[in-house]
């Protein structure tokens, strides 16, 4: 059938005569158009349903396969330097070592607190209490912990203070406490402490 007289034939059509439950006697345009609407809306029900599913997994793929590119160089580097890193770090526990060997022994701990009572007696303060605490065990080194109590004026404690971080030996203080040493008034103060000390834990080290 030519053109022309396919659409002559479309326009003679009633649409309102057509059976939809005897859809075989339509005419062969309005089949025609038929197939050609069922066939788009098939098309359009597949890209909804398979294509853009795929364009979703294609894109996660993409952003899957960045990841895995930057993860590749980050290694990548890593890898070109692992003996440069290797080499660091033993040359850092080399040092730590050293370092850990320099901590005295128990033995010194009476010439500690020597010092400590000495500091604080010229500094103008009097000692409440001087005693040391159980022992703290960590893997490289082993805490001494020594409770102080002195009082006196506020300028005296700061000597004091300032004294003891600046002894020979590896002091650090903790859990500063302040009060007025007698409650009904004056100037002098009550200060207690906790220094630390520490020494060489030769078994964590060799572990």
């Amino acid at each position: 059938m030519k053109p022309s007289e396919w659409l002559q034939s479309l326009r003679n059509i009633d649409f309102n005569d057509l059976d939809t439950s005897n859809i075989g006697s339509w005419p062969a345009a309005v089949k025609t158009i038929a197939g050609a609407l069922l066939a788009v809306l098939v098309l359009a029900l597949g890209y909804n349903f398979f294509i853009s599913d795929m364009e979703n997994q294609l894109e996660a793929k993409r952003q899957e396969e960045d990841t895995l590119k930057e993860q590749f160089a980050s290694k990548a580097h890593m890898a070109a330097n692992l003996e440069l890193y290797t080499q660091q770090m033993k040359e850092m526990e080399t040092s730590f070592g050293v370092l850990l060997r320099q901590l005295p022994s128990d033995t010194e701990v009476p010439g500690l607190l020597e010092d400590i009572t000495r500091t604080g007696l010229g500094s103008g303060l009097e000692f409440e209490e001087i005693k040391l605490l159980p022992e703290v065990t960590q893997p490289f080194y082993i805490e001494l912990p020594i409770q102080i109590t002195v009082t006196g004026a506020y300028h005296d404690l700061a000597t004091f203070v300032s004294g003891v971080a600046g002894l020979p030996r590896i002091v650090t203080l903790h859990d500063f406490e302040l009060a007025p040493a007698n409650p009904d008034g004056g100037t002098k103060l009550r200060m207690s402490i906790l220094a630390k000390t520490y020494r060489y834990n030769d078994k964590g080290l060799d572990k």
